[in-house]
């Protein structure tokens, strides 16, 4: 029989837990539609659930669309100052779940760029985290995806993290930017809910025998996970939820008895993580 076991740190983090709380809070007194800008975290099931609740995405597009007093919910990735400012224009009530550590971020750029630094943002230039980090500075910055740079830097940078990239990535960028660049300002602004997901999926995946990472798959953070994982653990299966573990995966499980790993993405919620252990147990209610 397997014995299937769950990483320490796995599922909502603070800031995703926060935005879908608000969006839900939201509806509290609101005669108007309610909008997210863009999906509110990246988890397909969450997305759903909150059409269901007749919250809906839409993206920079249908701005000119909305009404006067349409509510429209800021992502928790984020979103540049331009965006914000042309949504006052509209008069549309904004609600702001921006992650509190990225707003961090956004303050961080603003203040340097504004002192005449050149921003670097270590991160994946088309995430929409970065891309609304970017927003900050008027979208002047350099990106360094994995940390590598493409060209000379300039002299005077401050550099910020995508608040899902990986430490490596991080200390890799640092090293370039310290032999570059003659004055520099640095945060690390890797969320430390990040860190510590990553850590405790990696000592899980160097004891079993069997990990499977749970998110979806846009999602930045999930994604890392599963890299991680992989690294300590051949067989690392990735699946979005309950309906998508597939044959491959059932194969393995059910070829001996096994220890199983678990984790899952700061977009994952409990419940979706409960459905997949429950269908790997052999459960028959999973799918309630």
């Amino acid at each position: 029989m397997n014995n299937i076991v769950l990483a320490d740190k796995a599922g909502f983090c603070f800031g995703v837990k926060r935005a879908v709380d608000e969006a839900l809070a939201s509806q509290k007194g609101k005669a108007k539609k309610i909008y997210t800008l863009g999906p509110l975290i990246h988890n397909k099931d969450v997305i759903s659930r909150l059409q269901d609740t007749d919250i809906h995405t839409i993206d920079i597009n249908d701005i000119y669309r909305l009404e006067k007093g349409d509510t429209v919910i800021l992502r928790s990735h984020g979103v540049g100052k331009d965006v914000i400012n042309l949504l006052k224009q509209r008069q549309l009530d904004i609600i702001d779940a921006t992650c509190p550590y990225v707003k961090h971020i956004h303050n961080i750029v603003e203040k340097y760029y504004n002192m005449d630094y050149k921003i670097i943002i270590i991160g994946d230039p088309i995430h929409p985290e970065v891309i609304g980090i970017n927003g900050w500075c008027e979208n002047s910055a350099i990106v360094l995806e994995h940390g590598y740079a493409k060209g000379k830097l300039p002299g005077k940078v401050c550099v910020v993290c995508q608040t899902t990239e990986k430490q490596e990535s991080f200390k890799r960028a640092i090293d370039i930017i310290s032999d570059q660049c003659r004055e520099f300002v640095v945060f690390n602004t890797i969320c430390s809910a990040t860190g510590s997901r990553q850590s405790s999926a990696a000592e899980l995946a160097a004891k079993m025998d069997v990990m499977i990472v749970i998110g979806d798959k846009s999602s930045s953070n999930t994604n890392k996970l599963y890299e991680i994982c992989k690294n300590k653990c051949k067989d690392t299966f990735y699946i979005e939820n309950h309906e998508s573990i597939d044959e491959e995966v059932y194969s393995k499980i059910n070829s001996g008895s096994f220890n199983i790993g678990i984790t899952a993405g700061a977009s994952t919620p409990d419940w979706v993580i409960d459905k997949v252990i429950s269908k790997l147990k052999g459960d028959k209610d999973h799918g309630r």
